[in-house]
């Protein structure tokens, strides 16, 4: 039985009642809805639905041994959007990342003459709205006090609302009660229910672990580890659904992770550089004359920001 939006609706539903769980049982604090808070959100709350619409549908037009490569342009698209929206500019070893990376996703994409063209589009449409969504995570944060867990709350919540009138319109929910009165109403009804608790606690972990990963990190360490989950995807639907990856989708996948794995260590270098261009002390230069004798004070500052998390300002007078 499939009823792909009423398995993200309920999914979406158990995260929010275990937040609320949370919140009753004392291990976390969750904040109450504000309608200024929710205006500010709208953003981020329609790309993530509109993220896990054309997710589901990518998947439904690929299998998932190329859920991987249809999505592969994720690190392009986030070093592009981070430029724009951040103003953080890449270096050249990260540009070589990104052009392995997209001859990963051509070689996968022209290798398969069996793939969906429907599908490859959704995929590009996934790597926008991921890229996006992890962008607007990290400048939500404000609104919600910095609070990562405060705003999978709000994310949660308004997205169970925002998705509530595409189901309906879905015609999932009359097709789920005419099964379950002409079929064995039982079996049916277990389907059901495995299908939703699986995704619900498995998708609550996910976006928990994503939200903070993101908060404590960038949102392009978040698209690294989403890479390193697409390689678990691939190996998943060849083990338990027996899917054939050819040559040319190793190929693909191999280009996109070895890009990945070198942007990853070109940023990790240019950060271990700023660190330590930050802790140089500044200089200090006397003047000196016959009548008086001033010190003069060079002062230099040094600025990194990192994709809007990292921001720090070094003066000395």
């Amino acid at each position: 039985m499939s009823v792909p939006w009423l398995l993200l609706w309920s999914q979406l539903l158990i995260a929010a009642v275990l937040l609320q769980l949370t919140d009753i049982l004392g291990l976390l604090k969750m904040p109450k809805i504000q309608l200024d808070v929710v205006k500010a959100l709208i953003p981020m709350v329609a790309i993530n639905v509109l993220g896990l619409g054309i997710n589901m549908l990518c998947l439904v037009y690929v299998d998932t041994s190329f859920y991987q490569i249809a999505r592969g342009l994720v690190l392009p698209f986030t070093v592009a959007f981070t430029f724009f929206f951040l103003r953080q500019r890449s270096s050249m070893f990260v540009l070589v990342a990104c052009t392995i990376v997209f001859a990963g996703f051509m070689t996968g994409i022209t290798a398969d003459i069996n793939v969906s063209k429907l599908g490859v589009l959704f995929g590009i449409g996934s790597s926008i709205t991921t890229s996006l969504h992890a962008i607007v995570i990290k400048k939500s944060l404000e609104y919600v006090n910095g609070s990562s867990i405060g705003l999978v709350y709000y994310n949660n919540v308004l997205s169970l609302v925002a998705m509530a009138p595409i189901v309906l319109l879905s015609g999932e929910v009359p097709f789920v009660s005419r099964k379950l009165r002409e079929g064995d109403e039982l079996n049916v009804f277990n389907q059901l229910l495995i299908g939703v608790a699986v995704t619900g606690v498995f998708g609550f972990l996910v976006n928990v672990a994503g939200f903070l990963q993101i908060s404590h990190t960038s949102p392009t360490t978040h698209m690294v580890s989403g890479a390193a989950r697409g390689v678990l995807q691939t190996l998943l639907g060849f083990f338990a659904f027996h899917e054939l990856i050819t040559g040319g989708r190793l190929a693909g996948i191999v280009l996109i992770l070895s890009g990945s794995t070198i942007y990853t260590f070109a940023r990790d270098k240019e950060m271990r550089a700023s660190e330590t261009a930050a802790t140089i002390p500044t200089t200090r230069q006397e003047a000196t004359s016959e009548e008086n004798m001033d010190a003069v004070v060079v002062e230099e500052e040094s600025v990194e920001q990192v994709i809007g998390e990292k921001n720090a300002t070094r003066a000395e007078e």
